[in-house]
């Protein structure tokens, strides 16, 4: 089993059963996608890391669930996939009564990595 981070398991503890369902599978999720991301907590959520860069973070709201960042190159090329789920700039919203499709949330986070790898390559093991 990942590391985890019991400040992360802390701020699930303080949500509504339901928001802490969904983003303990999401936490399960990304370490599926991305075994060598590292937990921690950045600007107060619940955040992963890879190679020492931020990797993504989630949240639980009063109202939706969010993933960050949402970039403009995943926008541009899932608009009208993403189109049903609320947004800012750089996050995208939803509930555990609707998740992001699978198929969506591994895309978004296996470009998150491959991002991530390009802006730091590591040297070969």
């Amino acid at each position: 089993m990942p590391d985890r981070d019991s400040r992360i398991d802390d701020y699930l503890a303080a949500l509504p059963t339901e928001q802490r369902e969904a983003l303990e599978h999401v936490r399960g999720r990304i370490h599926e996608l991305v075994p060598d991301a590292v937990e921690t907590i950045s600007y107060g959520m619940p955040a992963f890391t890879l190679h020492s860069r931020a990797l993504i973070w989630f949240a639980g709201w009063k109202s939706h669930l969010s993933l960050y960042p949402l970039t403009d190159a995943f926008l541009a090329g899932h608009a009208d996939e993403l189109a049903t789920f609320g947004r800012t700039k750089g996050s995208v919203h939803f509930t555990p009564a609707k998740p992001l499709p699978e198929p969506l949330f591994r895309e978004l986070v296996l470009e998150r990595k491959a991002d991530v790898e390009r802006d730091n390559p590591q040297p070969p093991r």
